[in-house]
């Protein structure tokens, strides 16, 4: 009963929250409608939609939107990967973590926006440099849910096996590890959800194709359709993104969920 009173109340809310969201819509149409909204600026969504039609059309949205997917899987494996990597390591040695927290608390701050001068006098404007501001912000979130991971693990599993007498190779691949994959998960999430943020700020700063470029292109020639079109995507995509990532983790750790 219980179940399906919070199934129903779920539902109730996803409805409310999308007749919010159509009501804004229609209010804004309304407001550009009547003069209210200053369209040059805020374009109406009639206007955003004729464009994206337009662009899904002529395949110039999915030619961007695919230049972008591009980078940030290459980022995300490549940053995702040594994060995931050094993690494991300074979660299973306690002095090696001792040593990264000075260099963690110095760089981790640093928005990965901050690096892309240096990136660009070292990589050049190409590919290199944009998929390695992508790798460095998925890199933190990996490297610190690990982290966390390794060492949040039971330590009554711990004592068990020493108890056992089991040797390091054994505990950490059958202890250690499976404890920790939950918040590898969540690190990986919120890599790829990074990933997708960072290769929009990239995108504009120098690129000739991809979503940030398109935002960016649309912003120089003064076309606020294109530009929301692209804002849009960035978005919907990011929603996707989390979606897929979540049904991934429902499917492939069933066991650790709670619902």
């Amino acid at each position: 009963m219980n179940i399906k009173k919070k199934s129903y109340e779920n539902l109730i809310l996803n409805i409310t929250a999308w007749v919010i969201l159509i009501g804004i819509i229609v209010f804004w149409q309304l407001a550009g409608d009547k003069g209210i909204l200053n369209t040059t600026i805020l374009s109406k969504p009639t206007l955003i939609f004729e464009r994206f039609v337009k662009m899904v059309g002529d395949k110039s949205l999915i030619n961007h939107i695919i230049a972008s997917l591009s980078r940030v899987l290459k980022g995300f494996f490549i940053g995702a990967g040594i994060g995931l990597l050094l993690g494991l390591i300074l979660g299973l040695s306690k002095r090696l973590e001792v040593i990264a927290n000075l260099f963690i608390g110095i760089l981790r701050p640093i928005p990965p926006i901050a690096w892309i001068p240096l990136l660009i006098l070292a990589l050049g404007i190409g590919e290199q440099s944009k998929v390695t501001v992508i790798a460095i912000g998925s890199f933190w979130p990996m490297l610190l849910d690990t982290i966390h991971g390794v060492k949040s693990t039971d330590k009554a599993l711990m004592e068990l096996g020493r108890v056992l007498e089991k040797d390091r190779r054994t505990v950490i691949t059958k202890i250690i590890l499976p404890s920790a994959v939950p918040a590898i998960f969540t690190g990986a999430r919120q890599a790829i959800s990074r990933a997708w943020s960072c290769v929009v700020t990239a995108e504009m700063i120098a690129a000739s194709r991809g979503v940030g470029f398109l935002i960016q292109y649309a912003r120089e020639l003064s076309q606020p359709a294109l530009m929301f079109v692209g804002v849009a995507m960035i978005g919907l995509i990011g929603v996707l993104i989390d979606i897929i990532m979540m049904r991934l983790e429902k499917r492939l750790l069933y066991w650790n969920m709670t619902d």
